[in-house]
């Protein structure tokens, strides 16, 4: 934590609880049919999301999937538009168009969240040739799962990147499931980093659920790509809480002794037990940044509630043929 101050530190604990706490209000507005349609929690994958995220300039890119919520709001994104938007409302991101997984949010960088598996890594990687060509020393970060990984997208992107040295730091979410499959079923090797090596590009693999672990290799990776070395397949190992999506219980295919055993490596409970640990803030500091979020969401949620929904006629407009 050398490298990082006491307000960075505790910026990056705020976040993740951010994260958890719009997560956990998502699944409450699920569960009593307001939201339309479904949502992918983020719950136990902060870590991730935070780390990368924290290692980008205010002009820098990322790229999200259909488990998206974590990545925006460490990006930086309004989390009461996303909260308009999850609802359908016309205050939303996508006024109310796209809903959980099609958020956009251009001023923060963030090239959109993405309902179809492995989509968003082409993207990203367009956006690090858009940079290469232009010389703006811009990186892209690519999030996306290790069922993606599997996805044709993932290896016509990589090659591609790593032919070029394009400027992008490709981040696999290796939560074990791609719905209900686990990784281990379908692919040959036990660290998906590894297949960073057929593209002529670093790999490494770290511990998603330690934010420091994720900001050290991501920030590595960023100032790499940022001075021409090329691209970076990192792998967060990391953990989803709820089941695939807010409907699914995930009992059918995981135990509860696996459940039990990855949510005792909490990156929020750790990282705020590292922080208390090294008298780099107290509880009740900590304790002071949740209360705070926990309103901040609530009023999220109100807004997004007492939104209009947008009017029948404006369902052609923004809509390209």
């Amino acid at each position: 934590m050398a490298d990082l101050s006491k307000e960075q530190l505790l910026q990056m604990y705020t976040m993740m609880f951010r994260i958890r706490e719009f997560e956990a209000q998502v699944f409450e507005l699920y569960k009593s049919g307001l939201m339309p349609g479904l949502a992918h929690l983020y719950i136990g994958q902060e870590a991730v999301a935070v780390g990368a995220c924290s290692t980008l300039r205010e002009n820098d890119y990322i790229t999200s999937n259909h488990r998206g919520h974590g990545h925006l709001i460490a990006r930086g994104a309004d989390t009461r538009r996303m909260m308009a938007e999850i609802l359908g409302k016309k205050t939303g991101y996508c006024k109310g168009k796209g809903g959980s997984m099609h958020i956009v949010a251009f001023d923060r960088g963030i090239l959109g969240a993405n309902g179809i598996v492995g989509a968003g890594i082409p993207i990203a990687t367009g956006a690090g040739y858009m940079a290469k060509v232009k010389g703006t020393k811009q990186v892209t970060l690519s999030f996306f799962g290790d069922a993606a990984s599997n996805q044709g997208t993932f290896h016509e992107s990589l090659n591609m990147a790593g032919a070029w040295k394009l400027p992008v730091v490709y981040i696999v979410e290796n939560n074990l499931y791609g719905i209900s499959v686990n990784i281990n079923r379908v692919t040959a090797v036990d660290d998906l980093s590894a297949r960073a090596a057929a593209y002529g590009m670093p790999g490494v693999t770290v511990d998603g659920n330690d934010i420091l672990a994720v900001y050290d290799a991501v920030a590595n990776a960023v100032a790499f790509a940022r001075e021409g070395g090329g691209p970076t397949l990192v792998e967060c190992k990391t953990y989803r809480w709820r089941g695939h999506h807010v409907g699914d219980p995930a009992i059918e295919y995981r135990t509860r002794e696996e459940e039990t055993a990855w949510k005792q490596k909490c990156p929020i409970k750790r990282f705020g037990e590292k922080l208390a640990g090294e008298g780099i803030a107290t509880k009740d500091e900590l304790d002071g940044i949740e209360k705070s979020v926990v309103e901040e969401i609530k009023e999220a949620v109100e807004f997004a509630k007492e939104s209009p929904y947008p009017a029948p006629e404006e369902a052609f407009i923004d809509v390209y043929f």
